[in-house]
């Protein structure tokens, strides 16, 4: 069960999943180096936080909304759940005689940018929850 402190704490923790998720498909792209016929995978990282933020922040999504012109109409059913990121295939990469397009120097440049990021939204994060901390230590000593 999560704590929600504040929007941009439910944001940061959500981006958190994502780069998570992310490491995961990188690291399954270098494991599956040698396999022939292997494409490597990745996520949309920005507009699957685009989607959550509209989400969290309560905006307007960008899909089209459903017209109920009479009352008798069947009501749209909101199908929630545990949503993955979009996955696709990197392209642009020449596939060796195999068939496998995985470039090692590309994933462990993603895989490096990927922890950089996810370090620093850990960080971010620390620094916010001390932010909360002191505001609520001061409160404690006034009263």
């Amino acid at each position: 069960m999560s704590i929600q402190i504040s929007a941009s704490h439910s944001l940061a923790a959500k981006a958190l999943d994502f780069r998570a998720i992310r490491q995961d498909m990188i690291s399954s792209n270098i494991a599956n180096a040698d396999t022939p016929f292997y494409k490597p995978r990745d996520i949309s990282f920005e507009n699957a936080l685009a989607v959550e933020k509209a989400k969290i922040l309560n905006q307007n999504s960008p899909k089209l909304e459903m017209a109920q012109t009479n009352g008798a109409h069947i009501a749209l059913q909101e199908v929630t759940g545990a949503k993955l990121p979009v996955t696709f295939f990197r392209d642009g990469h020449m596939a060796r005689n195999d068939g496998n397009s995985v470039d090692l120097d590309v994933e462990t440049t993603e895989m490096s940018k990927n922890s950089i990021m996810f370090a620093a939204l850990v960080s971010a994060m620390k620094k916010n929850s001390e932010i909360y901390k002191s505001v609520i230590d001061s409160s404690s000593k006034i009263s």
